[in-house]
């Protein structure tokens, strides 16, 4: 395990979409704390990678979520798939290459937001392991439809080498020092408690 840093980041926001983001557990800290991740990989300019599962039958990215994405200064690329891990679509490793700016698999650090847990982001993780990449999952930006679904997947996740961490501890890392030009900004970002 190491710190973050943000040459070497990149954030992975896994279909947090419509229907499925008002049922997960939790659901209001998790939308929250994905769009200050996005807002603090934009601050970094560390590149984004979104997802949508099958967004005809789920609905599309939340509206908060996409509308934090969309005003995201960071390189982005987005993703529409029908396989549940990110991995099973074809297109999904070449994207994420492209944003990887060079870095080998087991320099590059993922940082993961999505839903659900057991199911999508279980199964990029694994994969993403598979391939030698270290996964950060953020347990507060991430959930499912029960919270014992939730708390078994990243159980199990970081059983498999994935680092458990949150969104405060990733901007953090991210910034290390407080004369950081953008340490202002997440501060003030910072302020306001996340909801439960």
């Amino acid at each position: 395990m190491e710190l973050l840093d943000a040459r070497r980041s990149l954030l992975l926001v896994i279909d947090l979409q419509g229907k499925l983001m008002d049922m997960v557990y939790r659901h209001a800290m998790v939308r929250a704390a994905a769009v200050r991740l996005i807002r603090l990989a934009g601050m970094h300019r560390v590149p984004v990678l979104m997802t949508e599962q099958y967004p005809k039958g789920l609905g599309p990215t939340h509206p908060d979520i996409r509308a934090a994405y969309d005003a995201c200064p960071s390189e982005k690329r987005f993703l529409d798939k029908t396989s549940f891990g990110c991995g099973g679509d074809p297109k999904f490793l070449p994207l994420l290459r492209e944003l990887a700016s060079g870095h080998e698999p087991k320099d590059l650090q993922i940082v993961v937001t999505g839903i659900e847990a057991h199911i999508c982001v279980m199964q990029t993780v694994t994969v993403l392991r598979q391939w030698g990449y270290a996964p950060y999952l953020c347990w507060d930006a991430i959930s499912a439809r029960g919270e014992e679904y939730y708390r078994n997947a990243l159980q199990r996740m970081a059983g498999d080498g994935a680092v458990i961490t949150n969104h405060e501890s990733v901007g953090f890392e991210w910034t290390r020092d407080k004369n950081h030009a953008c340490f202002k900004e997440m501060s003030n970002l910072f302020k306001e408690a996340l909801p439960l």
